[in-house]
C-alpha cells in the first residue's frame, strides 16, 4: 500500500523503452509504476481521469493532489497516477539509467507516448473503451498535460493543466521573470522585508574572503575556501526563497520537503526581527533546510545541488533525471541580477548551460526545440485546455494568464501559489481558490458531456434527427 487508508492500488506496467526507434532495443520493455483508485468509478461509463507524473515519486503527486479524487467523486471517475520514466521506481535500466547512452531514453516524447500506451491498454484491459479520458498535471505534469491534449487528442478529450509554465520552458519571455516574480511575493508581504533581504546578501558580499566569519555566520559545517563556495552558498540562499514562495500555502504542507502555513510571511518575520541580518538570512533560509530533520549544521554541497536549473534540481536520483531534461529539451535559463530582483546576480545564459550540459551530460542543448514541438504560443487551434495558475506563484507568468478561446481557458487565482488548486478542500482555502476548482469542474464536465459516445443502438433511428 501507498499509504495508510489509501484509495490507490501500486501497480506496474510493462512498457515499451523506445517509442521511436525498432532497432535500438527492440521491442524491449521496462516497469513503469502507476497508482489507480477505482472506488469512485462508475464502471465501463465513468470518465477516466489520468494524472501525468512528473518529476518526482508519484505517491508524492499523488498525496498532493485531492482535488482530482473530490472531482472523482463526484462525476465517477476512474483514477490513474502515472509515474514518468526515469523518476522514483520507474528507472528503465535500474541504477545504471542515468549512465551515457542509456539516459538518451529520457524525453519529453518518450514520456508522453508511454502515456498515450498505458491510457490505450488499461482501457482495453478495463473495458473501458468508451470512457472519455481527463488529462491533470501540476507544474511540469502540468506541461505534459497540455502536450498530451496537443499531440493525443485522438486518446485525450481535455486536459487540466495547473501551474504549467508551457512559455518560459520554451524560451519565450524574459529570463529575469521568474527571480523578479520571487522577489515580488516577499514585497507584497512588506516592502521592508524584501530590503532587508537584499542588505543581507550586501553583508555576505562585503564580508568577501572572511571565510571564517562567514562560516560562523551561517552555521555552516565546513569554512568555505573559495568564491565558488560563496556562490554555493547564495545559490542555496536563493533557493530557499524561491521554495517558500513556490509552497506559500495557506496551511502546512508535505509537499518537496515540509513547509509551515504562511512561508513567505514567517519568512519575512525572521528577516525583520532584529539587526543580525545575517543570522536572520541563515534562519530563514533554515525554514527549508531545517524543516524535515534539525541540522546542527548546514552542508554546502549536500542541502543544495547546482544543477541545468537556477530554481533547483531537488536532491537524490531524481534530481539527475531532472537536470538531463533541463541540459536537453526544458530551457530554465532564468538569471537574478539585484536590479529586478532581490538576489545577487547569477546568470544562467544559454551559453553558461550549453557549457555545463556538455561538461556534465555530453549534451549540447537544442534551444528553439521545445517551442517547435508543442507549439510555443500558437495554441490557437487546440482546445479543451484550463491554464490554472496562482499569482503568488513565481512559475504563473512563465505559463498562460490570458484565454485564448472560448476553449482554451486561463484561471487566475490571485491568492494562490503552486497548484494550489490541484490540493484538496481545506478549510484554510482562499475563496479563490474554492471557485477556480468549481469553474474547472463545471469545464470538465462540459468535455466529458460533449465526448460521451452515441450509442446507436436500434439501427432504424438516424441520428440526423438530432
Amino acid at each position: 500500500p501507498v499509504m495508510k487508508d489509501s484509495p490507490f492500488t501500486e501497480k506496474f506496467f510493462t512498457q515499451t523503452l523506445d517509442h521511436f526507434n525498432f532497432n535500438s532495443f527492440g521491442n524491449g520493455t521496462f516497469c513503469q509504476r502507476y497508482l489507480i483508485s477505482d472506488k469512485f468509478w462508475q464502471n465501463g461509463s465513468g470518465p477516466v481521469f489520468f494524472y501525468t507524473g512528473n518529476e518526482g515519486d508519484i505517491s508524492d503527486f499523488a498525496l498532493n493532489s485531492g482535488f482530482i479524487l473530490e472531482l472523482a467523486e463526484q462525476q465517477g471517475a476512474l483514477v490513474i497516477f502515472a509515474e514518468h520514466r526515469y523518476y522514483g521506481a520507474s528507472l528503465p535500466f535500474g541504477k545504471d539509467s542515468f549512465s551515457r547512452p542509456l539516459v538518451g531514453l529520457l524525453t519529453v516524447e518518450q514520456a508522453l507516448a508511454d502515456y498515450a500506451v498505458m491510457i490505450t491498454e488499461l482501457k482495453q484491459q478495463l473495458q473501458a473503451d468508451n470512457c472519455p479520458v481527463i488529462v491533470f498535471g501540476g507544474s511540469y505534469g502540468g506541461m505534459l498535460s497540455v502536450y498530451m491534449r496537443l499531440k493525443y487528442p485522438n486518446i485525450v478529450t481535455g486536459a487540466l493543466a495547473a501551474s504549467a509554465p508551457i512559455l518560459s520552458t520554451a524560451g519565450v519571455g524574459d529570463p529575469r521573470q521568474f527571480f523578479r516574480d520571487v522577489t515580488a511575493d516577499y514585497e507584497a508581504v512588506s516592502p521592508q522585508c524584501s530590503a532587508a533581504v537584499r542588505a543581507a546578501f550586501q553583508q555576505l558580499q562585503d564580508l568577501a574572503a572572511q571565510y571564517r566569519r562567514i562560516q560562523s555566520a551561517f552555521a555552516l559545517c565546513q569554512p568555505p575556501s573559495a568564491p565558488r563556495d560563496i556562490h554555493q552558498l547564495n545559490g542555496l540562499l536563493r533557493n530557499a526563497f524561491t521554495f517558500m514562495a513556490m509552497l506559500d500555502y495557506p496551511y502546512s504542507t508535505h509537499f518537496m520537503g515540509n513547509m509551515p502555513a504562511h512561508p513567505v510571511k514567517m519568512g519575512c518575520d525572521i528577516m525583520l526581527r532584529g539587526p543580525d541580518l545575517l543570522a536572520n538570512l541563515r534562519d530563514t533560509a533554515a525554514i527549508v533546510y531545517n524543516s524535515s530533520t534539525p541540522l546542527s549544521c548546514f552542508d554546502l554541497y549536500n542541502l543544495y545541488v547546482e544543477c541545468a536549473d537556477p530554481t533547483g534540481c531537488g536532491l537524490g536520483p531524481n534530481s539527475l533525471a531532472w537536470d538531463y531534461q533541463a541540459c536537453t529539451e526544458v530551457e530554465l535559463c532564468f538569471e537574478s541580477n539585484n536590479v529586478t530582483d532581490m538576489f545577487p546576480p547569477m546568470s544562467f545564459s544559454q551559453a553558461d548551460r550549453r557549457r555545463y550540459c556538455s561538461e556534465r551530460w555530453g549534451v549540447t542543448p537544442r534551444p528553439g526545440w521545445l517551442r517547435l514541438q508543442f507549439w510555443g504560443d500558437a495554441l490557437s487551434s487546440a482546445s479543451n485546455i484550463i491554464f490554472s495558475n496562482g499569482d503568488l506563484d513565481p512559475w504563473a507568468n512563465g505559463g498562460v494568464r490570458r484565454s485564448l478561446s472560448s476553449s482554451l481557458i486561463a484561471i487566475n487565482i490571485p491568492e494562490g501559489a503552486h497548484h494550489l488548486d490541484l490540493r484538496g478542500a481545506n478549510d484554510e482555502d482562499p475563496e479563490s481558490v474554492v471557485r477556480a476548482r468549481k469553474q474547472e469542474a463545471e469545464l470538465i464536465a462540459g468535455w466529458i458531456q460533449i465526448s460521451a459516445p452515441i450509442l446507436d443502438t436500434d439501427p432504424g433511428l438516424s441520428s440526423s434527427t438530432e
